[in-house]
């Protein structure tokens, strides 16, 4: 019997949240000890915060200006307010397009994670599927890793390895890949809500 308290997950996305509705099953069924305490978004008609407040969950959008691409400056203090507001414990990044900046970083130490649609580190930044099938790899695959200060850097939580089909064209290989981010981001966070994550230098170690 886990007597542990529900990991509080914040969830930041940007668009249409298949991975935030992955973990908002994995909790209703049982196999995720956590509770999502708000979904942040940057683009006010995101599809992310609908899902969330189809299940009563605090949805806001949060504008991040004055920055296109990076949260930063008085757009960064607005998230941080907000996460420190619904007494988050972990953010996860779920398709948030946004550079993460140190302000969050520092406040949040190891405890941002995202998900890559790639076997980092091959492949980081944007499209990396279609970077993985252009290249010829054989495998592809996703990551779920701690955010750090760099694109696609932190600490390798965990992977999930999706073969490339000769058929494949990069929508069919996305799509085999998200199937398994849905059960990769699920999955790691358990491990975060378990208490059994012990990060060394860059390889992180799980503890029994």
């Amino acid at each position: 019997m886990n007597t542990r308290s529900p990991l509080r997950i914040a969830i930041l996305g940007s668009g249409k949240g298949s991975n935030a509705q992955a973990i908002l099953d994995a909790i209703s069924e049982g196999r995720l000890n956590a509770r999502v305490v708000c979904v942040l978004s940057d683009v006010a008609d995101a599809f992310i915060l609908e899902r969330a407040r189809r299940q009563g969950i605090p949805a806001e959008f949060i504008s991040a200006a004055p920055f296109k691409t990076k949260l930063e400056g008085e757009g960064e203090q607005r998230y941080l307010d907000a996460l420190n507001r619904y007494g988050a414990e972990v953010v996860a990044l779920a398709g948030f397009m946004r550079i993460i900046k140190p302000g969050l970083l520092a406040a949040f130490p190891n405890r941002i994670i995202n998900i890559h649609p790639a076997l980092l580190p091959a492949f980081p930044g944007m499209e990396s599927w279609k970077q993985a099938l252009d290249y010829g790899a054989r495998v592809a695959g996703c990551t779920v890793h701690f955010v750090d200060a760099g694109t696609d850097t932190g600490p390798i939580l965990l992977q999930k390895v999706v073969p490339v089909l000769d058929s494949d064209t990069a929508a069919t290989l996305h799509a085999r890949i998200q199937e398994q981010e849905h059960v990769a981001f699920p999955e790691a966070l358990q491990l975060l809500a378990e208490g059994l994550v012990r990060i060394e230098g860059r390889r992180v170690r799980l503890t029994q």
